[in-house]
């Protein structure tokens, strides 16, 4: 094997532990990072490595008991919380991630790496050794958070407790979404965020962040009934066209059940005669077909249904003739056919007098 130059050699040295045989070289690109995590996260450990022919890598994980040895891990252990996806191009590439994390998964988790033909043998010792590099997994115990909304003078005013023991906290944040609405640098474990106006007019979901290592967030949800909103108050169509009524929610907890009806009628069935309803989430569709002036013009109601009640809102729908359009027309029509008549009973009343006035 050629020899490789020095600031080859050194590159080498920066990327990883080297292990030089018969078999080839064996480093590592990127190793693996210690993390802390809490009960029911999950975490995701990374290892990548070089050499020729290209290595095999192999996860192992040894916990935290005085008497427990290292135990290799595969695909679908621990009741298939893990995961390892494992990628063998130009060189090797493997991510572990361990899901709904408990405490007994502390402990030292070891990515080897090995391109000896005879790294697995159950007999045979390997002419180059596994090379190996270590991350150590905290599972912390995920503390209890007690999060609720009051209504004060006008005023909606959302807490968050958290209950001890906990990490040292170094200040808080707000968000909903990914929208930050406050933050501070105090280190209670109680935190609140006052907003302004009804529950109607802000219900959603809201998190309390508590910048402690690692990150703790709880959940504060302002919940009402469905505030349903018509798209359009008032809806026109022309007769044998098809007719589209929409109506949405835009508050929270989203709708379970949408139901549409006429005035003085029973609830409309999706697919019954010419009528298909199409409803996702806070969003429904009522769609008529061949619209006809007689059966379909009138209001139409649709109701929505959350855990925390109902709500509705009323669409009306005009349906106009096929010659409606045709009337604007007509009417100019019927203006010039009108304009011609007085101009030509004009022209021929005054013709005979201009004939007179001529022979005199």
């Amino acid at each position: 094997m050629a020899a490789a130059g020095p600031c080859g050699f050194l590159a080498l040295l920066l990327l990883g532990g080297l292990v030089a045989g018969a078999a080839g070289t064996t480093g590592f690109i990127k190793s693996p990072l210690s993390q802390k995590r809490l009960t029911q996260d999950s975490v995701e450990l990374y290892c990548e490595a070089i050499g020729s022919p290209i290595p095999e890598i192999q996860w192992w994980f040894e916990g935290n008991d005085p008497n427990e040895t290292y135990t290799q891990l595969w695909d679908g252990a621990w009741q298939d919380r893990v995961r390892i996806n494992a990628t063998y191009n130009l060189h090797s590439t493997s991510t572990i991630s361990i899901a709904n994390l408990t405490a007994d998964d502390s402990g030292m988790y070891e990515c080897r790496a090995s391109n000896d033909p005879d790294r697995n043998h159950l007999s045979k010792s390997p002419k180059v050794k596994w090379i190996r590099s270590q991350a150590n997994v905290f599972v912390i115990e995920r503390p209890d958070i007690k999060g609720h909304v009051t209504e004060v003078s006008g005023k909606l005013v959302l807490a968050c407790n958290m209950t001890a023991p906990h990490p040292a906290i170094g200040g808080h944040e707000w968000l909903r979404g990914d929208k930050v609405l406050q933050t501070d640098a105090d280190s209670s474990a109680f935190t609140t965020y006052t907003i302004e106006g009804k529950k109607e007019e802000h219900s959603g979901v809201y998190e309390c962040v508590y910048k402690t290592s690692p990150v703790i967030k709880g959940q504060v949800n302002i919940s009402v009934p469905p505030q349903v909103m018509a798209y359009k108050k008032s809806e026109h169509g022309n007769e044998g066209d098809t007719g589209v009524l929409t109506c949405k929610n835009p508050s929270f907890p989203p709708v379970n059940s949408w139901t549409w009806y006429k005035n003085g009628q029973d609830p409309i069935i999706n697919g019954s005669g010419r009528y298909i309803i199409k409803s996702s989430g806070n969003k429904t569709e009522l769609r008529i077909l061949k619209l006809s002036i007689e059966e379909d013009t009138g209001d139409y109601h649709c109701n929505a249904t959350n855990s925390d009640g109902f709500g509705g809102a009323t669409v009306n729908l005009r349906v106009r003739s096929r010659l409606a359009a045709l009337w604007p027309f007509l009417g100019i029509v019927a203006e010039v056919l009108v304009l011609v008549t007085i101009i030509f009973i004009y022209e021929k009343r005054r013709k005979p007098d201009e004939v007179l006035d001529g022979k005199r």
